[in-house]
């Protein structure tokens, strides 16, 4: 077929996807020339282009004329299940048979191998994480590869680690590459590329397959209105929020930069009177897939959501984006506003920056990669095993928390130095070197990012401009629509009423405190006896804190009283105050002791304070307070028998953490003996808890001494 008939095929394929049978639907030129790559030459390309360019209507048309062609069906390597159930519901529109593989549906996984092995299926979509699955990468990947008719990676960004959103499951897609037949072609797309990270993921697309295709275009987008409110604090924040949201256009998104933040803000929201709901980490997948509907169908005005709606949300008509607190990237900024304005003239883009943005993006700034002298280790614990070892397993061996060891093994994996099997995690015994210079290169790639975050919230220049050269668009100029260069279009005005719902909401606090049940795996292996569960007569009980480090309201107030640099002091009176009022709720609540529950809620018998290294006025002032204002005995602080600053330790794994606490705490003689002498149960009080090890520590020492339940109160909890 010649080029003006394979063109007009492409064109009816798309009428048919957009729902246009009169004809009217056609390819532009630049996404004639992707599909034209993919179908008559056969190539590998990379589309760098906006968000709403039409990436997926390459990738869809491509699929149908190269399936007419007897080819294979398309696999689409999709990172979140946002997109899959969008990109499934487009296809269907155009005839395209799509299914796919991903967490959410492992009951539907043997079905959809048995349908692409008798070709009823034409599109396959995957997430990154099956690549690292070991019964996918082994029993089903070989097999779709051999028969694949398209490849597409999505937001292909994924797969460089000088990418502001890089997963290490993204890189397993190498492999893949090597294993496709020659001649199958290969399409990645991201809107979210600089010029290093699309030098970087077409090198990787043309490894031993020829030079990739580079289709890159301009990054504008000219229906997005930019602009930037400057509020003193998160009541204000809250506040402009509840005064302006109906004044934006349509429905949207609100993002927040924490699980905590996000559901602090929609119970405001709804408490004003708005159709909102949340969506986190913490969604459950129905309860998400629910939220997407509602928004989709304009059922809320809004979801307040994380970045876990950073990617694959599919609604051309969104009208607004919002964004509560800066996120640390402005390529990871331009992602999630490039939702909003795809289907629709003019949307707007809100960003209100808050004081406490850089202390959050500091407290995730975790996931840079360890150390040489912890990957060494890992690699040697897993060489002298002689069989696989899991990551809790691991974690008795190598001081790095769970995701940031999980990410660690995910890289070695991909380098060939080690491989996931049935049971865990193996070496290869292949060498492998320490590139420390790429590492430190990345990680001051994200410092960069942070301080181009804080020059976007604070320019007088262009927005848009500003957010294009960050992706090194060569055609950035002035857009005339931002604030900066048409004018505010917004205040920051905010009523009193607004504002003292918005103080009175932040304000409350109060956050539940889950205790540890089990004990980590691999204890006996560092010499201490403790597996399995934990003993109810040795538990420590639920208990309740002031608030978390990462929300918006007691968060703000907490962190500064408990950084690493802060003076040590006596609890300040608000903080006492608060935490007497939480006591006080706790009580009333069901199962309290005010409320003489059977199950456990007699009265405390006293008060006791859990040693601190650092803050040690802080946590006995606070200890004593509470005992003062409630009446009870103070019956003491826990003996610190260990290393100074053992028990401090903050961010490493359960099986370290507890390592580290194991024989820091005693009972003192008097303590002991107070307990003795009238039994029941003891409030715990410390400052802060992270992983919870601490406080179950203390609690089966108060337990064996004879106390009855260990209540637990801390000002703040992590997460």
């Amino acid at each position: 077929m010649d080029e003006s008939g394979l063109r007009s095929e492409a064109d009816a394929v798309l009428a048919e996807l957009v729902g246009a049978p009169d004809g009217s639907a056609r390819l532009r030129e630049d996404q004639w020339q992707a599909v034209a790559a993919l179908v008559r030459e056969r190539r590998r390309a990379l589309v760098v282009q906006r968000t709403g360019w039409g990436k997926s209507a390459v990738y869809f048309v491509a699929t149908a004329l190269l399936r007419r062609r007897g080819a294979g069906p398309t696999v689409i390597v999709s990172p979140l299940l946002a997109l899959m159930r969008n990109q499934v519901e487009s296809a269907a529109r155009a005839g395209i048979r799509a299914r796919t593989i991903n967490s959410a549906n492992p009951e539907e996984w043997e079905e959809i191998r048995a349908e692409v092995e008798r070709g009823e299926t034409d599109v396959l979509l995957i997430s990154p994480e099956r690549l690292n699955s070991v019964d996918f990468r082994d029993q089903m990947l070989p097999k779709v590869a051999a028969t694949t008719g398209l490849l597409v990676v999505d937001e292909a960004h994924c797969i460089s680690d000088w990418g502001h959103d890089f997963r290490p499951d993204y890189r397993r897609l190498r492999a893949m590459l090597a294993e496709l037949p020659p001649g199958v072609p290969v399409l990645a797309t991201t809107a979210t590329a600089n010029a290093r990270v699309t030098a970087d993921v077409a090198e990787q697309l043309g490894t031993g397959a020829g030079e990739a295709l580079v289709l890159r275009g301009p990054l504008d987008r000219e229906s997005l209105r930019l602009g930037v409110v400057r509020l003193p604090d998160a009541a204000h924040r809250l506040a402009w929020l509840a005064e302006h949201l109906e004044e934006l256009p349509g429905s949207g998104i609100v993002y927040a930069l924490t699980v905590a933040a996000a559901e602090e803000a929609a119970a405001f929201l709804r408490q004003r009177g708005f159709e909102v709901a949340s969506y986190t980490g913490r969604t459950e997948n129905a309860d998400r897939l629910q939220a997407e509907t509602d928004l989709q169908q304009n059922r809320v005005k809004a979801l307040v959501a994380t970045s876990a709606l950073g990617m694959g949300f599919d609604k051309p008509d969104l009208g607004f984006v919002v964004h509560l607190g800066s996120p640390s990237s402005p390529i990871a900024y331009y992602q999630q506003v490039g939702r909003a304005g795809r289907g629709v003239a003019h949307a707007d883009v809100v960003l209100l920056p808050g004081r406490e943005d850089e202390a959050i993006w500091r407290y995730f700034a975790d996931s840079a990669f360890p150390p040489e002298e912890q990957v060494r280790r890992t690699l040697s614990a897993l060489g002298d095993a002689g069989r696989p070892l899991s990551v809790p397993a691991l974690e008795a061996a190598v001081d790095l928390r769970r995701t940031r060891l999980e990410m660690m093994l995910k890289v070695l994996d991909v380098d060939g130095a080690v491989k996931r099997v049935k049971g865990g995690w193996e070496s290869t015994g292949r060498p492998w070197d320490y590139d420390a210079d790429r590492y430190a290169w990345v990680a001051r790639q994200r410092k960069d990012e942070q301080e181009a975050m804080r020059e976007y919230a604070g320019t007088g220049a262009c927005r848009m401009e500003f957010l294009r050269r960050q992706l090194d668009d060569e055609g950035a100029v002035p857009c005339g629509r931002c604030d900066n260069c048409a004018g505010a279009w917004l205040d920051a005005s905010v009523s009193s009423d607004a504002l003292t719902g918005a103080v009175k909401e932040l304000e409350r606090p109060g956050v539940d405190v889950d205790p540890r049940r089990m004990w980590p795996t691999g204890m006996p292996a560092l010499g201490i006896d403790l597996k399995g569960r934990i003993p109810a007569s040795e538990q420590c009980s639920a208990g309740r804190a002031l608030g978390r480090l990462s929300d918006i309201g007691w968060g703000n107030r907490l962190r500064p009283l408990l950084a690493e640099n802060a003076p040590d002091g006596p609890v300040p009176d608000d903080v006492l105050k608060a935490a007497v009022t939480v006591l006080a709720d706790w009580a009333r609540s069901p199962g309290g002791w005010a409320a003489g529950s059977p199950d456990g809620g007699a009265r405390p018998v006293g008060v006791v304070a859990v040693p601190s290294a650092s803050r040690p006025q802080l946590v006995g002032s606070l200890a004593q307070g509470i005992a003062a204002v409630g009446r009870l005995p103070f019956l003491g602080t826990l003996a610190h028998t260990g290393p100074d600053g053992a028990h401090a330790a903050r961010r490493s794994n359960s099986a370290q953490r507890l390592r580290a606490l194991s024989g820091a705490f005693t009972v003192p003689q008097e303590m002991a003996a107070a307990l003795a002498a009238s039994p029941g149960p003891v409030l715990l009080v410390d400052d802060y808890t992270d992983s919870g090890w601490t406080l179950a520590v203390a609690a089966r020492l108060l337990r064996l001494a004879g106390s009855g339940q260990v209540l637990p109160l801390v000002l703040a909890a992590a997460g």
